[in-house]
């Protein structure tokens, strides 16, 4: 991958483990979220009507969203209940105290 598409998303220590954040590197609507030490990141809207993913909850791996309770994991963007459903995710890396997000 060319060092160009990683995009800044976010300072490192803004993001707690457990928690999720919402963050627009050039503009694309993304939902970082901190589980186990490792940062994932995946489209910040639902699969199903777009809704707000930064605002549901997480727990674990899954991200619920806030309008109809759709379930993600958020290691590999799949819609829980069908798993040919999803939404994007994008790989991540932390260098000196900020968080990367490649958008490919």
């Amino acid at each position: 991958m060319s060092a160009m598409n990683w995009i800044y998303a976010l300072d490192d220590a803004a993001l707690q483990e457990g928690r999720m954040a919402p963050a627009y590197p050039l503009g694309v609507n993304v939902v970082l979220a901190r589980v186990g030490g490792m940062v994932y990141a995946v489209s910040g809207k639902c699969a199903h009507m777009a809704c707000p993913l930064f605002t549901g909850k997480l727990a674990g791996y899954t991200l619920t969203c806030p309008c109809h309770d759709w379930r993600f994991d958020v290691r590999t963007g799949k819609f829980l209940d069908a798993p040919e459903l999803g939404v994007a995710v994008y790989p991540t890396k932390s260098e000196a105290g900020k968080l990367f997000v490649n958008l490919g």
